[in-house]
């Protein structure tokens, strides 16, 4: 395991996860440190954990445009659509350079998404009338490989 300094420039997360292990060891034996282990302990763990809520918002974001390019006819916000996502794309790729460990997270927060992400587009595109139930049902049944959320692709484009 690489030493203490190496992992907190490696991978943030992990760097966290293990201080907030060690941090409540010490709470449990009961040291006589004047150091505040439980509460640091938390505010440490809450640090590792807005990097995961970070990496759930931007594959949410992700969903929901490929959602709407997959499934929209429109032709006039499909250029903001795709800029959202690759601006997420950018954001996540910052997130897991930074905590590496951030990687194997991304398929359980897809799974995780993707109906919130479903939920969102529905009532967007609802508001556009864009909306039929066989085309509700289609966004409801579409899935995504962390290969196409964090990679180049987009869907095609409409055929119109």
């Amino acid at each position: 395991m690489p030493d203490i300094k190496t992992l907190y420039d490696e991978d943030f997360l992990a760097w966290s996860q293990q201080q907030v292990e060690t941090l409540r060891e010490i709470a449990r034996a009961g040291s006589n440190q004047v150091l505040d282990c439980e509460n640091l302990a938390e505010e440490i763990e809450g640090l590792g954990i807005s990097q995961q809520s970070a990496l759930g918002s931007q594959i949410k974001r992700i969903i929901l445009h490929l959602l709407k390019l997959q499934h929209s006819p429109a032709v006039n916000p499909r250029h903001g659509w795709e800029n959202s996502i690759i601006d997420a794309r950018d954001r996540i790729e910052d997130l897991i350079k930074r905590s590496p460990s951030l990687l194997s997270d991304v398929p359980d927060e897809i799974d995780e998404q993707l109906p919130r992400a479903a939920r969102m587009a529905i009532r967007e595109l609802g508001k556009r009338a864009e909306l039929d139930p066989a085309l509700t049902a289609q966004i409801r049944a579409t899935t995504y490989t962390p290969d196409q959320i964090l990679g180049d692709w987009f869907p095609p484009e409409p055929q119109g």
